[in-house]
């Protein structure tokens, strides 16, 4: 199901339609099936707006699985709450090697290629999340090699991007260089019950109880998965596949594994397998657990229907028969009930989302198979809901095809918008623009804002074996006339890339003579290499007297420079005072740029 809840125009393609919201004449459907959708066919565009719009994609198979491709607009049946809705737009979606154009592939550089290529026609779409906060170690190991080869089984338009629970947004790109894709895989790493910290991020709950780091797990990886959704609902309307690696979901450990603190050593006493069992308490505080976990999922549910994407959930732990290990102490009863429990979550993402759930088995390549397949041929239907709900819950859809053999999967359902949506979207949608020299002017508020204690600047070249140099430089930010703070003296960097491998850690600092009784005088760099993609540089600010003032996250998207295309490096900037200053910058063969954005009229620039 494709619920829209703006207020804007959705552009649907009406294909094998003689006229909006009609099906083709009786001897159209006697030639042939609905037109492929191929690059470059020019259509008449049928324009629909609101926010009662729904759009739905359907696949429709044999009782072999092939799909089934003569079928028009008057062979559907969509029912909203039991009450059967009009179909006014239709759309046959087919991606064959036929359909494919024979244009040269275009590289992907920047966020407008990704859209401009994203929105052709033989164009298909894909994501893997890979969870690693919820897959263990060996189980991540066995899945390396099915996901690489549903990579490789990738047509060459075809885009796929790849994102961690604690990968930034920003650094998340639809790319089809897919041999990058294969590399990030080869170095997936589970964490599931590991605890130990690898990022300034997770140093802040380090010592907090085992229950708590895990529900705080469940919220980054959800919210990350969300995100995720949100990306590949901006890039196209058409059906989008994401494959969720995970071993699912639960907000509640069982007693032997609550430990006080998380990295702290197991208490012997609860290693007893039949600890709190027939508790009411304990049966009461798992059922609290579960309804908080399902509000969660339905957030989840609710992203992927606004963003037109199946999800496909692959289960690493294969034909599993239990979720814990023998030396934990998980008496059976419990561990059978976790285990079914976060298969189940598994199950609920992928067949409230239109996808399959890859589970059980302990080859999941056919099911990753039906992930291409699937996003290959489909129809899109639209219709305007009746009933118009507006009440903030979930209505039912059922598709029906009244013919013999044959097997229709579309969405469940949606949830609807709500009263207090409608306000929201009604008062965006009056809200005047802010003119562009209001908006840069906030602009430049807010960079000050982020930057009250120090600049910095982060330039990237060309390094060696592959990897790309990075200088970090900063300095304090100026005083404010009349503003008390403490002067930064040193900056602790801890630099990581996908899967939390770092690049460098340590503090960047100039020597003790340069620092005077109002901070530091000059800038300070530090200079290190990184694989291509994305990056996270976590900062902690730290005065003189050693305590830290503040902490700052900063992500980037390292490019690759080793390809044959021209690219270019980081311009820098650097300014002098006067002619003598000047004379020094050219003579010497290494300056450290400049990492302000305000200049004096009398200052010299080199760039």
């Amino acid at each position: 199901m494709r619920r829209w809840y703006f207020l804007a125009v959705v552009l649907a393609c009406a294909v094998g339609l003689s006229s909006p919201g009609r099906a083709a004449s009786p001897q159209q459907q006697e030639q042939a099936p609905p037109d492929e959708r191929a690059p470059g066919t020019s259509q008449q565009p049928v324009f629909r707006a609101g926010i009662n719009f729904v759009r739905v994609d359907v696949i429709v198979t044999d009782d072999d699985n092939n799909p089934i491709i003569d079928l028009v607009a008057d062979d559907f049946e969509i029912y909203e709450d039991g009450q059967l809705q009009t179909v006014e737009t239709f759309e046959f979606v087919r991606i064959t090697p036929s359909t494919i154009s024979d244009e040269p592939i275009r590289p992907i550089r920047n966020r407008f290629d990704e859209e401009r290529e994203a929105a052709r026609p033989d164009v298909r779409l894909f994501a893997i999340f890979l969870d690693d906060y919820h897959v263990r170690r060996g189980s991540s190991l066995r899945v390396r090699k099915p996901l690489i080869e549903f990579v490789r089984n990738l047509a060459p338009t075809d885009m796929v991007s790849i994102m961690y629970p604690l990968t930034s947004l920003e650094a998340v790109s639809m790319t089809r260089n897919h041999n990058a894709i294969i590399e990030t895989i080869e170095k997936f790493m589970g964490r599931k019950y590991d605890y130990e910290p690898r990022n300034a991020f997770e140093m802040n709950y380090v010592h907090a109880p085992a229950t708590t780091v895990e529900q705080i797990r469940n919220e980054v990886s959800l919210t990350g998965l969300r995100a995720l959704l949100m990306r590949l609902g901006g890039l196209h309307e058409g059906r989008k596949s994401l494959v969720l690696v995970s071993e699912g979901y639960t907000n509640i450990l069982p007693p032997q594994l609550r430990r006080t603190s998380a990295t702290a050593l197991g208490d012997p006493r609860m290693q007893n397998p039949l600890v709190t069992s027939g508790n009411p308490r304990e049966q009461a505080l798992r059922m609290t657990a579960d309804l908080t976990l399902q509000t969660d999922l339905r957030r989840v549910f609710d992203a992927a229907n606004r963003a037109n994407t199946s999800i496909y959930s692959l289960d690493p732990r294969g034909l599993a028969s239990f979720e814990f290990d023998i030396d934990e102490g998980v008496g059976f009863t419990t561990d059978r009930q976790m285990l079914g429990a976060t298969m189940g979550t598994l199950r609920a993402i992928s067949d409230t989302t239109d996808g399959y759930a890859i589970v059980n088995t302990n080859d999941p390549t056919d099911g990753l198979k039906r992930v291409i397949s699937d996003a290959s041929t489909y129809y899109l239907l639209g219709y305007t809901s009746q009933e118009a709900p507006a009440d903030g819950e979930f209505h039912e859809i059922k598709v029906r095809v009244p013919r013999r053999d044959v097997n229709v999967r579309a969405r469940s359902g949606f949830w609807a918008v709500s009263p207090e949506d409608l306000t929201r979207l009604e008062a965006g949608a009056s809200a005047p623009a802010v003119p562009s020299n209001v908006d840069m002017a906030l602009s430049l508020l807010t960079a000050r804002r982020n930057q009250r204690f120090i600049q910095t600047w982060l330039g990237m070249t060309k390094g060696d074996n592959g990897l790309t140099r990075v200088s970090f430089v900063w300095r304090p930010a100026p005083r404010i006339p009349g503003e008390r703070r403490d002067e930064p003296a040193k900056i602790g960097l801890i630099a990581s890339g996908n899967g939390g491998m770092t690049f460098f850690r340590g503090d960047v600092a100039k020597e003790s003579e340069v620092l005077a009784g109002d901070g530091m005088v000059d800038a300070a760099r530090a200079v290190f290499e990184v694989e291509p993609g994305p990056l996270q540089l976590d900062l902690s600010i730290h005065s003189l007297s050693g305590g830290v003032i503040d902490n700052d996250i900063l992500h980037f998207v390292v490019p690759n420079f080793t390809g044959t295309e021209v690219s270019l490096g980081s311009p820098r900037v650097f300014r002098a005072q006067n002619a003598f200053e000047m004379r020094q910058l050219r003579a010497n063969p290494d300056p450290i740029p400049e990492t302000g954005r305000e200049f004096r009229r009398t200052d010299r620039l080199l760039v």
